[in-house]
């Protein structure tokens, strides 16, 4: 072979190796990728022309597809009861995507997750239909349903989150006000679009995942954080704190009160925490330091990556840059934000004898025949404080509930709690009512957090134990008597 043809040669063969390279990595190194991508109607189409598998909670189908008529697509998601569990199904669109369970367990859902393999091998050669795998929750439906209606019978916006402490299962995930998700599914585009942007313009943002992805200032309830900074600091339940009515912040001429302006009824550590004194936490804060601040908060899950499995907001304290900051800091004030999934957390946490438990939603998945192809496995992330430790809060925050007012207490049932009335820059000074508590406290089966938004019904007279604690006790009243 002369010269220019042998160039020729190894030129082709040169463009057909990169041919073959380039098919290679589009066909199987990017094929998930492409696949996956929300642009690709293809698998879309795909998607919704078989079974989707159902989203369930206690033998409840909270999602499901059913048959329609249609030239493009064969079925259509349905949630029976949607704005109740929208938080937790979210919803599953041919035009918007997905979001909650309906994206996190997109595979099961639709039938191609890597365990499901042998059964898309067995229907491809039988010839049968493919069909989805089902997600079983660990939701308590009574639970639930109580929650959304303590929110919504008085129109509050807010959220409830209860835990299982020695599991870290959620027990229940409410928002209010909520959405119903079977507005975003239906195979009419220009329908779907107004209803879309009919939910994100309504007053409220229904469509906020309050539970997980809204973060806010937690108020009194972080004493309990700082309550367990300083126990591991040298403090104990009878130690000496301050009970001045106000005192002065750090490099400052600003005056921090305690709420009403007056005296703390007690000098003791378990006194404020019982009264909710602002004036001894902190200076609790300002003697532990920032440093202890903020470990004893990451301890408890602040600023972790968490997924439900849907991602959860990070919890964060901000930087605590002076004095006057940090005193502020100690009494979730200042910059400190929260979840009410890290909220619920820190309650669990305590009752489970200091133990992080990391919180999931998914009790189980199946396979299209509901055989069982994965469960739960509860998992620790951590030890937050000794079991000592835990047990002299528990102690300290039964206290506190024995002075916390508002309707729902419970006979014969011991709870623990702390709640918090957390301001937030409100035009009307309308502060945000939160509850964090725990029952029975000797053997806590439930951890419950809530948030009522900007005064709830009561606006600038609002206070946590007013608003937040009688929607907490009635959930916790609701998990007691069967749905825990």
């Amino acid at each position: 072979m002369n010269k220019p043809l042998r160039r020729v040669a190894l030129a082709m063969m040169a463009m057909v190796l990169l041919l073959m390279g380039n098919m290679t990595y589009v066909q199987v190194i990017k094929a998930d990728e492409y696949r996956e991508d929300a642009r690709n109607t293809r698998t879309q189409l795909e998607e919704f022309s078989r079974e989707r598998g159902q989203i369930i909670a206690s033998g409840q189908s909270l999602a499901s597809s059913s048959p329609i008529e249609h030239d493009r697509y064969k079925f259509q998601r349905t949630y029976p009861n949607g704005p109740l569990y929208a938080p937790v199904t979210g919803f599953y669109s041919f035009f918007y995507g997905s979001n909650g369970i309906e994206r996190a367990n997109d595979k099961i859902l639709n039938g191609t997750d890597d365990s499901m393999a042998f059964g898309r091998l067995s229907d491809m050669i039988t010839g049968n239909t493919p069909r989805g795998g089902s997600v079983e929750l660990t939701i308590k439906p009574e639970m639930q349903q109580v929650a959304y209606d303590q929110l919504t019978k008085k129109g509050f916006q807010g959220s409830v989150v209860a835990l299982n402490p020695s599991t870290g299962e959620v027990l229940a995930m409410v928002n209010a006000p909520s959405y119903d998700p079977n507005k975003l599914t239906g195979p009419d585009n220009n329908q779907v679009a107004e209803q879309w942007n009919a939910l994100n313009d309504a007053e409220g943002d229904p469509m906020a995942n309050r539970a997980v992805s809204e973060i806010y200032p937690p108020g009194s309830t972080f004493k309990l954080i700082t309550t367990a900074a300083a126990l591991e600091n040298g403090y104990n339940p009878n130690s000496q704190v301050q009970d001045a009515a106000s005192i002065t912040l750090p490099q400052s001429s600003t005056q921090l009160p305690n709420y009403g302006g007056k005296k703390c009824s007690g000098n003791t550590l378990t006194d404020a925490l019982a009264h909710s004194c602002n004036t001894a936490f902190a200076e609790i804060a300002g003697k532990v330091g920032a440093d202890k601040l903020r470990e004893t908060a990451a301890s408890f899950g602040f600023g972790q990556d968490l997924r439900i499995p849907m991602s959860v907001a990070k919890s964060d304290l901000g930087p605590m840059a002076d004095g006057a900051s940090l005193y502020q800091s100690g009494i979730g004030q200042r910059d400190v934000r929260v979840t009410p999934m890290q909220n619920a957390m820190m309650a669990a946490t305590i009752a489970n004898g200091g133990k992080v438990m990391k919180p999931q939603l998914v009790n189980s998945t199946k396979a299209p025949d509901m055989e069982e192809l994965d469960s739960l496995r509860p998992e620790e992330l951590g030890q937050a404080v000794t079991p000592e430790i835990a047990g002299k809060i528990r102690d300290m925050m039964i206290k506190s509930e024995q002075n916390t007012k508002g309707s729902g207490k419970i006979t014969g049932i011991e709870i623990a709690s702390k709640t918090g009335t957390a301001q937030h820059g409100d035009p009307g000074d309308r502060p945000h009512g939160w509850y964090v508590a725990f029952a029975p406290a000797a053997n806590p089966t439930i951890a419950v957090a809530v948030i009522v938004e900007n005064g709830g019904d009561e606006g600038d007279e609002a206070t946590g134990g007013s608003l937040a604690a009688p929607i907490g006790r009635e959930v916790i009243r609701a998990g007691l008597r069967g749905g825990g």
